[in-house]
Formats: structure tokens, C-alpha cells, sequence
């Protein structure tokens, strides 16, 4: 019996404002492929102008997938993101086509790699009482309960952002374990893609330069309407969604819409966060990611891209 070829992956990720974008276009147009989206916030109807959703002339040019899945509102979570992409990258290769996957969200760009969630199941009612525990007293008491449930270690657990803190809560809890242990157990599952080759390529640009660009893109989002959008979404409830509403460019201009931030100041506020938000990607790529290509992004080509 003839052994079926693997098919191939490609997935080209970098830091926030690199321009991860407009080279995946060009590359999705050469290739006859389509694009599989791994960033976190695209997911989220509404959520334009301050995540640089790929406009609707850019989704014209080239299929994209996993954009605009739920309302601001609602709760999104790797589980329900796997079972989508693996349906997304099976209805492209039907079709003949190749498949780009683009984005810079580390959590969900992991599921390419390797499997990004256990069997441990976590009730709704387990899901509020730990939302609820992080709205009265703060990510702190959250982390504070980890460690005492965690006496060995956090591991490589960003203790900073309430979405993995939460998570990470949610299991220990539902399980009685702690996180090592089901690390340990977790590191020997097949990932959800484990049957195909994957081929990545990551962007990356001078430090000054990037943050040149980061000036520039936040300038554009606030001169294209960013606090409008932010209103709208707060009416339509993004702050019920907490990682949504702490997301950088949202978070900054609804403090300055309850007044805790000035105006004059938002730009240089969201700016200076993106650049935090940049070196924690730079870091996760180098410590999480297997083996892969980086390239200069002013020299990299449709041509050699995944050379």
C-alpha cells in the first residue's frame, strides 16, 4: 500500500507590527494558498481597528479563516480554536490549495506544533467562582493561589497575564494536580497536527525600526477611529470579556474614557505598551518555538520566504 505524502504547513509569524500581513498576502497569491489566522484578537467581531484586522479588500484578495468567529462578548479558548483550524486546514486541502497559517499569538500559534490542551474537564460553575475571584480581588490572589497550589513552581506560566493565570487556576483546581505534573503528562499527547509537516518562518525587524512602525500603526489606528470603536464595543459589553478588554489599545482607551488617562497621553500609553508586548513575544518565540527560520523583514521575498 502506497504511504499517503505528508502535506505541509506553512506558517510565518513575528512580532506585532513587523509586517506579518502584507508579505502573507503576497505569499498566499503566489502560492494558491489560503490563510489560517493564529491571532488572538481577530477572532472577535468589532475588534478592527485596534488589532489591524486584515481589511475586507485584504480578505478579498486572499481567503482567510478563524477571523471574526464570536462577538466581543463572548468567551474564546484553544480547544474550540484546535477543533476550528483543524476544520479550516482540512476544507483548504480538499480544495487543492496550500495553507498559510499567520499571527503572532503564541498560545494558539503552539497548536502547530504541539498539543495545547489536556482532558481536564472545568465546570462553569468552577469558571465563575475564578472569574469572579479575579474581578473582587485582583490577578495577584489569583497567582498567590496557584503558588500555594504549586509549591515547586510555576514553570514558564506568565504570572502577568490574567487569561493563562486563569486557566492555569481552572485546572489545578478541577484536577487536584499541579501544573508540572500535568505538564509531564500533557508533553506526551500528539498535538493536533502531529500528521503534518511544518515549515516556519519567523520576521523580525531592528528594535528602533519596529518601534518606529509601532509609532506609526498607533497613529493610524486613533486617526482611523480606535476610541469610537472602543465605545462601541464597551456598549456592545467587551468589558465582560476580560481578555479582550485587556488587550493593548482597548485597555488604554477605556481608562482614558473613565478619565484615568488623559488624552494627550493615550498614543505614547498604548505605544510603550505594544513595545512590552513585543519583547514578551520576542522571548516566547526563542523559548517555546521548535526550530525555525527567521528572516530580516525588509529582505524577505514571496520567493524566499520558506526556503
Amino acid at each position: 500500500m502506497k504511504k499517503r505524502m505528508t502535506q505541509t504547513l506553512h506558517v510565518l509569524t513575528g512580532p506585532t507590527a513587523v509586517g506579518k500581513t502584507e508579505l502573507a498576502l503576497r505569499w498566499a497569491e503566489a502560492n494558491n494558498a489560503e490563510i489560517v489566522s493564529c491571532d488572538a484578537l481577530l477572532f472577535y467581531r468589532g475588534m478592527d481597528i485596534g488589532t489591524a484586522k486584515p481589511t475586507a479588500a485584504e480578505r478579498t484578495r486572499v481567503p482567510h479563516h478563524l477571523i471574526d468567529l464570536c462577538e466581543v462578548n463572548e468567551r474564546m479558548d484553544v480547544t474550540y480554536y484546535v477543533t476550528k483550524a483543524q476544520a479550516a486546514v482540512a476544507e483548504i486541502a480538499g480544495r487543492g490549495r496550500r495553507i498559510l497559517v499567520a499571527g503572532g499569538s503564541g498560545f494558539y500559534l503552539k497548536a502547530f506544533f504541539a498539543p495545547v490542551a489536556d482532558a481536564v474537564a472545568v465546570s462553569a460553575e468552577l469558571r465563575a467562582d475564578i472569574e469572579a475571584k479575579l474581578v473582587a480581588e485582583g490577578l495577584p490572589a489569583l497567582v498567590a493561589e496557584l503558588e500555594r497550589l504549586n509549591p515547586g513552581g510555576l514553570g514558564g506560566l506568565d504570572a502577568e497575564n490574567p487569561r493563562r493565570v486563569t486557566r492555569a487556576l481552572e485546572r489545578c483546581r478541577a484536577s487536584g494536580r499541579t501544573l508540572a505534573d500535568m505538564a509531564c503528562e500533557f508533553a506526551r499527547q500528539p498535538g493536533p497536527f502531529a500528521d503534518w509537516a511544518v515549515r516556519c518562518t519567523r520576521l523580525d525587524r531592528a528594535p528602533e525600526e519596529l518601534n518606529q512602525r509601532i509609532a506609526r500603526r498607533v497613529d493610524a489606528m486613533l486617526a482611523d477611529g480606535l476610541v469610537d470603536e472602543v465605545r462601541r464595543l464597551r456598549a456592545a459589553g467587551l468589558e465582560g470579556n476580560l481578555s479582550a478588554a485587556r488587550a493593548i489599545g482597548y485597555r488604554e482607551t477605556l481608562a482614558m474614557l473613565d478619565g484615568q488617562l488623559a488624552e494627550t497621553e493615550l498614543a505614547a500609553e498604548i505605544a510603550k505598551n505594544t513595545r512590552g508586548l513585543v519583547k514578551k513575544q520576542r522571548t516566547w518565540f526563542r523559548s517555546q518555538m521548535p526550530e525555525h527560520r527567521v528572516v530580516t523583514a525588509a529582505e524577505a521575498t514571496v520567493e524566499t520566504l520558506f526556503v
